[in-house]
């Protein structure tokens, strides 16, 4: 039907006759003359239709917005002064000599032409109109080229893309499993991957070496902004490696991505930090290193202090005191400004935000502003002021609680500050989290939970890991990208005995573990060889490399913040046939009203 796409003609095909097929982006009547923006995947093409040609005039006048031509016509040079360097076709022009209206469309819900601001509901309602806009294809292509550069690179270094099973078994990951009840199979059920975990560590026993899976997992938890209850991982697994060499593997296939498909050039070696340092400095386990700000320790120097409000955490082995100083930020924020930034660390459960400005710092306590200064020493602010390295003109914030609540308060506000005040230095930051604890203890279960899965290799043996669990570190490895988590991985559990060990810390009884693992723990008792793998968020990767703010903008018919599709109206109600044939009854949960 077509010679070219729209977007691939240039002046290469001046004095030809060309056949395009496309969608219509904008109509322009100027005097008698007809210009039509015609729009495939590839790109845009103006094409200009004179009222000499009667048929094709005659057909322009009719069409609108997203009706679907064939044109025919002759390539020429755009008039001098009217080329578009920013189009591949801005050169040139077609000169219609036919038009053929493939289709009719109605007027879209909202103008596929404008970058104007629409709706997310319906931009999902209408998602098939939604993508055809140029901004979306153009975040399509980036994942296409994305998912074409991993796999290449992972087939050029060995490794065998194998598929893993959609209906499992239900395992504990963290979230909850979306459940498939089975009908061949009387009161049993399925539950879809939330990953292809325990899959590929069996394909290590197995003998395949080094595998990988572009893969489709799923989770029913609650929805952010970087979170989907089905998304896709580029999963791996390799035998015979430690977490260094795959760690360096995967830096190198992260080079490639971005060099390749956005023109970027990543640090040669990429930094590794401990989890205890990334959240001593940061507060949290993913720092934007971006951002020049850091926590500082100020407790040894608050025990003595008359305000509770600091001494108290600071004599609390389970509290935090800490400085966050920012440069020149007496001159960028006002009280109005700080009273907001208060409000702030209340939704992570601060209960205030102590601030000191410093306006002549050679003048001792007298060139400190705030109204906490009087409750401390002048000696207590000078160790403060050395330790944050204050300047004049510096904002210093106090964070004073719990330790888990002034991580979590400070390093919101820190991530909040560097953008608020465009402190950001470079565009890209790369970091390695690595010596994760294998452990935290939930203090309202009275038990240890995992860090990131009961499958993680301890750094430790059996023996050091049950005298101290709390303590233990694991062999685990993510990969932060500016504050974004985009992979996570360790060094696998290969012996029995130290697989029946982690589970019994995390209050998995033989009988239970028997149950749900029992496939795993044979499995290791057949040469397990060491192994170790890690996930990327391929939705992750690609909403940062398009500079995109949420995951739904990458992701080609995602759900809605409550885990709905509003194009096909899911979930919805099957019939009490359905029901039946599966041995299901609906009981309407307590508390509810019959509608």
């Amino acid at each position: 039907m077509r010679t070219h796409k729209c977007g691939e003609l240039n002046k290469q095909q001046l004095g030809t006759t060309v056949t395009i097929n496309g969608w219509v982006h904008r109509r322009r009547d100027h005097g008698g003359v007809i210009f039509i923006d015609l729009r495939d995947r590839a790109g845009l093409v103006q094409v200009v239709v004179d009222p000499d040609v009667a048929d094709a005039f005659a057909t322009a006048e009719q069409v609108r917005s997203e009706y679907v031509l064939a044109i025919t016509g002759l390539v020429r040079d755009r008039p001098q002064g009217t080329s578009n360097t920013n189009m591949i076709s801005g050169e040139i022009e077609i000169l219609a000599k036919h038009i053929e209206v493939l289709n009719e469309s109605e007027t879209p819900p909202f103008p596929v032409e404008s970058d104007i601001e629409v709706n997310e509901e319906l931009r999902l309602k209408y998602r098939y109109i939604d993508l055809r806009r140029v901004a979306m294809q153009e975040k399509m292509k980036v994942r296409r080229d994305v998912t074409r550069v991993l796999r290449n690179f992972l087939d050029d270094n060995e490794f065998f893309e194998i598929e893993t099973p959609y209906l499992t078994k239900a395992t504990p990951e963290g979230a909850r499993d979306y459940i498939v009840p089975s009908r061949t199979h009387e009161n049993a059920f399925f539950a879809l991957p939330q990953s292809p975990q325990l899959y590929k560590q069996m394909l290590m026993i197995a003998g395949m070496d080094r595998y990988y899976q572009v893969v489709r997992c799923f989770r029913d938890e609650d929805l952010r902004a970087d979170r989907q209850p089905e998304f896709t991982q580029l999963d791996i697994e390799t035998s015979f490696m430690n977490e260094d060499e795959i760690m360096n593997v995967m830096e190198e296939m992260i080079r490639q991505l971005f060099a390749k498909v956005i023109n970027v050039e990543l640090d040669a070696k990429f930094p590794r930090m401990s989890y205890q340092e990334a959240v001593s400095k940061y507060g949290i386990d993913r720092p934007d290193l971006r951002i020049p700000l850091e926590l500082v320790d100020i407790a040894d120097d608050m025990k003595d202090v008359d305000f509770k409000v600091f001494s108290a955490p600071a004599n609390d082995p389970k509290g935090r005191v800490v400085a966050l100083r920012i440069p020149n930020g007496g001159d960028k924020l006002s009280r109005k400004d700080i009273e907001d930034l208060t409000k702030f660390v209340s939704i992570y459960g601060a209960k205030g935000l102590a601030y000191i400005k410093v306006n002549d710092l050679a003048a001792g306590i007298d060139g400190l502003q705030s109204p906490i200064v009087k409750f401390a020493p002048a000696e207590v602010w000078v160790s403060v002021l050395a330790k944050t390295g204050a300047q004049d003109g510096d904002l210093i914030f106090f964070g004073a609680d719990k330790a888990g609540i002034v991580n979590e308060a400070m390093g919101a506000l820190r991530v909040k500050l560097g953008h608020d005040l465009n402190l950001l230095q470079g565009d890209w930051k790369p970091v390695w989290v690595v010596d994760f604890p294998m452990f935290d203890w939930d203090e309202k279960s009275g038990r240890f939970n995992a860090i990131h899965h009961p499958f993680t290799a301890p750094s430790c043996s059996v023996e050091e890991l049950v005298a101290n669990p709390g303590t233990a570190l694991s062999r685990a490895y993510d990969l932060v990208l500016n504050g974004t988590e985009v992979g996570g991985g360790s060094i696998r559990i290969n012996r029995t005995s130290m697989q029946q060990t982690v589970f019994g810390i995390l209050g998995i009884g033989e009988e239970e573990a028997r149950e749900k693992f029992g496939f795993l723990l044979d499995a290791l008792k057949y040469g397990a060889p060491p192994h170790g793998g890690l996930a990327f968020g391929l939705d992750r990767l690609v909403m940062l490399m398009t500079g995109s703010t949420s995951i739904r903008d990458v992701i080609a018919f995602p759900k809605t913040q409550s885990a709905a599709c509003p194009l096909v109206s899911a979930p919805a109600v099957v019939t009490d046939e359905q029901l039946k044939e599966l041995g299901i009854r609906l009981i309407k949960p307590a508390g509810k009203e019959k509608s």
